[in-house]
């Protein structure tokens, strides 16, 4: 693997660090104090082309590989995990998988709102007695003539009031467990479908996250994605590449608590001379860095093999696992070295610190990555 960026993926990195510099670090305060972010902000990323990378262009889509993927997402980590989700749900959980798994019909009507940042899509997995154990989901979809007939709730969805569309996850057989699961694409106009933003988060608190209940909510035939019962196989599909996404944004929060303490370390003065001189300061700096250098390799080492066409799970486990794990030490280690200011929120590492929190929890927790990976390792299910 050539760790060197190339040409196009440096450009497309240095596209992604200006915007962060110049449409999101100035509002990152603001954003997080109102519990919203601008949502002006996701036609801009559209108009970059950063809701289309790696979908093929013609659906709207830019291009690029999974890298380039990478580099964008990192910086708006760096920026602001809340903007980063957006762009981690709507295109690297719907859009991606709209592309690999649609039908002709979803790709064209779906596809390029999405990439262009003219439609926003969400990702309707958890409930709110299913995280973890997401193929014993109690959503239910019945057959109705020409139609599919949904009811339950969804819990912690990303861009949940935002959306356009929902890919939402249904019990639509009686076979037991995920085999039962279906996929669907339903529209949140849809009567029956109703939503409510969920306030008071710890972290990622400008994200629009949200309760969604349907009820009697009526789909044709044709809004079913993939075979039905092969809707478990969609999600984890799916999330599989998506922890790759939140392993990049964990970079990004991680990198810029590096970048925040090194800054604060060469100006505060205690005892006579500036923090940065004194030892255990000099250990807290070094404990990002690592965690920063060797997150950023595990995630870069998901997208080449993702680009290559190799299987890549099992790395997505770990770069996610390790990255999100890193950005919690990260975080820490900065408002250590900020001391009492870290603890305000006109400094940036408190709030990195709750962003990065919950990246240990979604998307799959650390325990089931860990449990991913020993049952890779070993051939034998904890499940």
């Amino acid at each position: 693997m050539n760790l060197e960026l190339s040409e196009e993926q440096g450009a497309v990195q240095q596209l992604a660090r200006d915007f962060v510099t110049r449409e999101i670090t100035p509002h990152v305060v603001e954003w997080d104090r109102a519990e919203n972010v601008d949502r002006a902000i996701v036609k801009k990323l559209g108009a970059l082309g950063f809701l289309g990378l790696t979908v093929p262009e013609e659906y709207g889509g830019s291009g690029g590989d999974h890298l380039a993927y990478c580099l964008v997402t990192e910086e708006l980590g760096r920026g602001d995990s809340s903007v980063r989700g957006i762009v981690s749900v709507s295109l690297g959980l719907v859009a991606k998988t709209i592309a690999a798994w649609g039908s002709e019909e979803q790709k064209q009507r779906w596809l390029p709102g999405l990439t262009s940042g003219e439609a926003v899509g969400c990702f309707g997995l958890t409930e709110p007695g299913t995280g973890s154990d997401a193929g014993n989901l109690s959503t239910r979809a019945v057959r109705d003539g020409d139609d599919y007939v949904l009811n339950g709730t969804k819990m912690f969805i990303t861009n949940g009031t935002w959306a356009d569309v929902v890919l939402l996850f249904a019990r639509s057989t009686g076979a037991p467990g995920h085999r039962g699961v279906s996929a669907f694409l339903v529209p949140t106009d849809t009567p029956g479908l109703t939503r409510r933003t969920l306030h008071g988060k710890l972290g990622l608190r400008g994200q629009a996250t949200a309760e969604l209940v349907l009820e009697d909510v009526r789909v044709p035939a044709s809004a079913m994605m993939a075979p039905e019962g092969k809707g478990f196989s969609v999600a984890m599909s799916a999330l599989a590449k998506g922890r790759m996404s939140v392993a990049a944004g964990c970079v990004g929060i991680a990198q810029a608590a590096l970048d925040a303490a090194l800054s604060y370390a060469a100006e505060r003065e205690q005892f006579g001379r500036t923090i940065a001189h004194h030892q255990l300061v000099q250990e807290l700096l070094t404990d990002i860095a690592v965690d920063v250098d060797a997150a950023r390799l595990l995630t870069w080492r998901v997208a080449d093999l993702i680009d290559r066409g190799l299987p890549f799970a099992t790395e997505a486990s770990k770069a996610k696992l390790f990255a999100s794990e890193a950005a919690v030490r990260a975080a820490n280690n900065a408002l250590q070295v900020y001391g009492g200011y870290g603890y305000i929120d006109e400094y940036p590492v408190g709030k990195l610190l709750r962003d990065a929190r919950v990246m240990t929890l979604y998307e799959g927790t650390s325990q089931i990555q860990k449990l991913l990976i020993g049952r890779a390792l070993t051939g034998i299910s904890a499940f």
